[in-house]
């Protein structure tokens, strides 16, 4: 039976949610130990020994444990070069497709996930293809742009190429009610950005700075990888807005407009091959249905419900007090499209 503090945080959870009857999970144990195996989501017929990996990269990219409310998920980073390293390995893996779902996220971690990509691509010589699905945004599409060719669903939502780093000032409203917070330290910029003091001019300076540096990395990248796209298209391309896949086609951004049919079929080319099977690394014993399924089992939202019912809210009580402290990890530099943070 959960204790009295778990029936307390689940009640503040609720609270948290519209009212529009949700569906909680509460997970107490430890869970999947982590280990991957192969499975066939999609295969040709006379299909032979050739295979292809797809690797899903869903959510919120970083360099760490992804927060949750009260729990911590698995480290992108370190799934994505697990699986990178399998498909290596593997002889009968020609080709790998990245199945990109995802804002984007920390400026480090999507560099550190666009890096483990073309080091797989150019040590292994197997060509990789992106593959966007609803959203490859941002560090999305930067993790994108490894691949070899790129393609996008005409409804995808793509580009936001940019950089932000959000930052919030209480010192005024704090004064109000008569707090009023004076830090001691070796520099005068040594407080840039934090929350309790008034920031300086001077001190957005130096973050606008490093902004620049860091969209100066994103869009060089750009063109370094996107030799279609048009010297005339690339201000609006890198502007920060969003834009629909098929737009995405027409400012070169994206090689073909497809689904995943497509990017197997674009993946065979590249490897030579004729007919091949599509296996995905899935999770401990999980056996994903299709392609479309993640790696990893769902939590079902209530006992007795399937792994296919919607769960709004997971409450991983096993996760400890470092549970509440990963998002304090990553940094404050975004490769991100704000409408779509989880």
């Amino acid at each position: 039976m959960p204790s009295s503090l778990s029936k307390l945080l689940l009640l503040l959870a609720l609270t948290l949610l519209p009212a529009c009857t949700p569906k909680v999970t509460v997970n107490l144990g430890a869970g999947s130990d982590g280990s991957l195996t192969q499975r066939v989501v999609l295969s040709d017929d006379h299909s032979g020994d050739a295979k292809i990996a797809m690797i899903d990269v869903r959510g919120l990219i970083m360099d760490a444990r992804r927060p949750g409310l009260l729990g911590s998920g698995s480290n992108p980073v370190d799934d994505l070069v697990a699986r990178l390293d399998l498909a290596a390995k593997d002889p009968s893996i020609k080709a790998v497709i990245l199945r990109v779902n995802s804002p984007g996220g920390t400026v480090t971690g999507s560099d550190t996930m666009y890096h483990e990509v073309r080091h797989f691509a150019d040590t292994s010589h197997k060509p990789v293809i992106a593959c966007m699905g609803e959203v490859a945004a941002s560090g999305g599409y930067y993790l994108s742009l490894a691949a070899d060719h790129i393609i996008a669903q005409p409804t995808s939502v793509t580009a936001s190429i940019g950089v932000i780093v959000p930052t919030m000032n209480f010192s005024e409203g704090l004064a109000k009610i008569g707090v009023v917070a004076r830090n001691v330290v070796s520099g005068k910029n040594k407080d840039t950005a934090w929350p309790y003091s008034p920031m300086k001019d001077e001190q957005y300076q130096v973050l606008q700075s490093m902004v620049n540096d860091y969209y100066a990395r994103f869009r060089g990248l750009v063109v370094a990888r996107r030799p279609n796209l048009a010297a005339s298209n690339l201000d609006e391309a890198t502007d920060g807005r969003v834009v629909t896949g098929a737009r995405a086609k027409e400012l070169g951004l994206v090689d073909e407009l497809g689904g995943i049919r497509e990017a197997f079929a674009a993946a065979k080319s590249r490897a030579g091959l004729t007919s091949a099977t599509l296996v995905k690394y899935a999770v401990g014993d999980y056996e994903p249905r299709t392609a479309y399924a993640s790696s990893e089992p769902v939590a079902p939202a209530w006992p007795g419900a399937s792994s296919g019912d919607t769960n709004l809210l997971k409450l991983d009580l096993s996760g400890g007090p470092g549970a509440l402290s990963a998002a304090a990890e990553t940094s404050g530099f975004y490769f991100l499209w704000l409408p779509t943070l989880p």
